[in-house]
């Protein structure tokens, strides 16, 4: 029994040294590159065994916060934020709730995405996404789109942006629409609207303005906006 408590207490420790250490790097605004204090500096000044500061920098370690160099002991890296959110983001371990809001996520990122767009589009972007659409029916009314059409053209959209944190953070987020779109979390909708399909985007992307596009986009995706509207006034 007592080697239980034991544990826990030094779990709890570890867990309050790593916070500190973290608010650590904040306050001194140490950057990539920086060596932070020794092992035995940091149990000092927190009052703990060099064990427990040990295994929170391996804590930190892991999370890609520091590394280890030669004759500069543990430094500060730039961590992989996406390699560790990807470890999280598996839909079948994640609540409905939390499905929910990510796919709302999508829809707010593609409406906002206009100004990104139309400072980088380049014809040649313009003619891959009319290549990705030519055989996609002009109206889609009644429908939602294909999935290999909505893949493939706007994960083209986010090409375009020149943003690279956005594009990997799409890539991330694609298999949890898809779980969602597959699934039973929303509640159908009685007969998909008229909405603006990907080749009208793209006229309005080449002849048009971003405030066009935004109302554009958010026609587009108004049948996934009335499901979020329908499960929300079903609560």
């Amino acid at each position: 029994m007592k080697e239980v408590f034991k544990s826990i207490d030094t779990q709890s420790l570890v867990d309050k040294v790593e916070d500190s250490l973290i608010a650590l790097l904040h306050q001194r605004k140490l950057k990539v590159g920086d060596s932070i204090p020794k092992e035995l500096e940091l149990a000092a000044a927190l009052g703990v065994s060099r064990t427990v500061v040990r295994e929170a920098l391996m804590r930190l370690r892991m999370m890609g916060l520091i590394d280890t160099k030669k004759k500069k002991g543990a430094v500060i890296t730039s961590p992989d934020i996406f390699g560790n959110l990807a470890k999280s983001l598996n839909p079948y371990i994640l609540s409905d709730d939390t499905l929910k809001e990510i796919f709302e996520i999508r829809l707010v990122l593609e409406v906002g995405m206009a100004d990104l767009l139309f400072s980088h589009v380049t014809d040649a972007d313009i003619k891959e996404l009319k290549e990705i659409v030519k055989n996609e029916p002009l109206s889609a009314k009644h429908r939602m789109f294909e999935a290999s059409y909505e893949i493939a053209f706007h994960g083209k959209l986010y090409q375009i942006t020149k943003n690279e944190t956005l594009k990997k953070f799409q890539g991330l987020l694609l298999p949890i629409f898809d779980f969602v779109e597959k699934s039973s979390i929303f509640k159908p909708i009685a007969g998909a609207q008229k909405f603006t399909s990907h080749k009208q985007l793209i006229t309005i992307l080449e002849k048009g303005t971003p405030e066009e596009f935004r109302n554009g986009m958010r026609s587009h995706l108004e049948n996934h906006f009335a499901r979020l509207r329908l499960n929300k006034g079903g609560k």
